[in-house]
């Protein structure tokens, strides 16, 4: 799932700050705050899509490197699509010195056009800060071209407290526990799942959740880079375990039309709405932004969250996720300040506090963050024993921006085709994996 895909979560991302109490911050202090710093001059250009509290959160993270490094000015604009505007302003000559790209697969890109600089300048500090599967999120050929800063968690399941409690049940571990709770809370009265078809990008991410536990990391990347086929067995398996959801035609909200004309906020609002339409939705920890903007719930008595259930032997520290990569278009000593001052707790910390906001940065103080919700998602980013990126948004644009959400809507009507499901989707693998 692209960033840009997420713009309408921008606007209406509230932080869950405000509905908890505040926690006390780190005392760490930065480490770009040295006595060589005031050496070090000039100014930066800077693009990603953070807007409205967004932006402001960044430019206290901004506010935080200017006094380690006070003769370094750094000018930041948001863009509703920067890859767009990146690829436009390389074409002509004048990218930014640094940017904040929403996947891989556009790292990538840029990388091969000969547009980006190397990070390995900053190696040793991101090496020391983030999980081994969070920093190879930027490595290319074995050197560094980009470092997460902003990160997500999509392997979330978020629930109606309420309506769990009548039916009976808690937050399942297992996978076969998910399929059996939700023959309870439909018994209760309630839909097990609400479903937001018509945004393939849910669609995906389901699938990836389940297929990353299922066929395990090794499979996960190859299905990724497409050295193994959509028609594999594999993937095959995985789309009967997500059919036993999205097959469950009568346990979703409005029926298998209903899911498919639902967008990703309906698919939230239905479960947290008065009266609840459903019990539970499946989706990232940008959820919350949702729920505390369009509905009256309370964290932990109106809504909560747990993690996406295990599926065989595949344990519970699996993530799906995804994040905004740091990347640098122009070198200079400035930049490289910047970017391994943003490879440090310290700067992530500023913007924890102020909610909204999750960091793979493994040694980020957890109390930092404002919420138990918020703390336990972060946490388990960087905890996770195997971590793998947004499927779809390390492909090629065609593909996992077009292809695979309308080859996962197709599925979504009609869940009982898997072999003309997984068909479609190697056609249209074969041709954009070429381009």
């Amino acid at each position: 799932m692209t960033r840009q895909r997420l713009l309408l979560l921008a606007l209406l991302a509230l932080p869950l700050v405000l509905l908890a109490a505040g926690c006390g911050g780190s005392k760490k202090k930065s480490s770009g705050g040295t006595s060589t710093a005031a050496n070090v001059k000039g100014t930066i250009s800077m693009v990603a899509v953070w807007t409205g509290a967004e932006q402001t959160n960044f430019q206290l993270v901004l506010d935080g490197f200017k006094k380690a490094y006070p003769n370094v000015t750094v000018n930041y604009k948001s863009a509703k699509d920067p890859g767009q505007v990146i690829s436009t302003a390389v074409a002509g000559g004048n990218p930014p010195d640094l940017a904040a790209l929403p996947s891989p697969g556009l790292v990538r890109d840029f990388q091969s056009r000969g547009a980006l600089k190397s990070l390995d300048f900053a190696a040793s500090t991101i090496q020391a800060n983030y999980p081994a599967a969070w920093a190879d999120v930027g490595k290319i050929n074995g050197k560094l071209y980009g470092m997460v800063f902003k990160g997500a968690n999509k392997s979330t399941v978020w629930f109606n407290p309420k309506v769990f409690k009548d039916a009976g049940v808690t937050p399942p571990k297992t996978w076969d526990d998910l399929i059996k709770d939700a023959k309870t809370i439909k018994a209760s009265g309630v839909d097990a799942y609400s479903i937001g078809g018509s945004d393939g990008w849910t669609l995906t991410d389901l699938f990836e959740n389940i297929y990353l536990r299922q066929a395990g990391a090794a499979k996960y990347d190859q299905l990724t880079q497409h050295t193994i086929p959509w028609t594999d067995p594999s993937v095959k398996t995985a789309f009967q375990t997500m059919a036993q959801v999205i097959g469950d035609t009568n346990n979703i909200v409005g029926g298998t039309t209903g899911a498919l004309q639902a967008d990703f906020p309906t698919s939230v609002t239905q479960v947290f709405s008065t009266p609840p339409k459903a019990a539970q939705v499946f989706e990232g920890d940008f959820v919350a932004g949702v729920i505390t903007a369009q509905t009256k719930a309370q964290p932990k008595t109106g809504f909560d969250e747990y993690s996406f259930p295990a599926i065989g032997s595949s344990g519970a520290n699996v993530v799906m996720g995804g994040g905004d990569i740091i990347t640098m278009f122009k070198d200079s000593p400035a930049s490289e300040a910047l970017v391994k001052y943003l490879a440090t707790p310290a700067a992530a910390e500023i913007w924890a506090k102020k909610g909204g906001f999750s960091s793979p940065n493994k040694n980020v103080n957890p109390s930092v963050y404002p919420d138990d919700i918020t703390r336990s998602i972060a946490v388990a980013m960087t905890k996770a024993q195997t971590f793998r990126f947004d499927m779809s948004d390390q492909a090629p644009a065609a593909f996992g921006g077009d292809a695979e959400f309308t080859g996962m809507q197709k599925f979504l009507k009609n869940p009982s085709d898997i072999t003309g499901a997984t068909a479609g989707l190697e056609a249209a693998a074969k041709k954009d994996y070429k381009k």
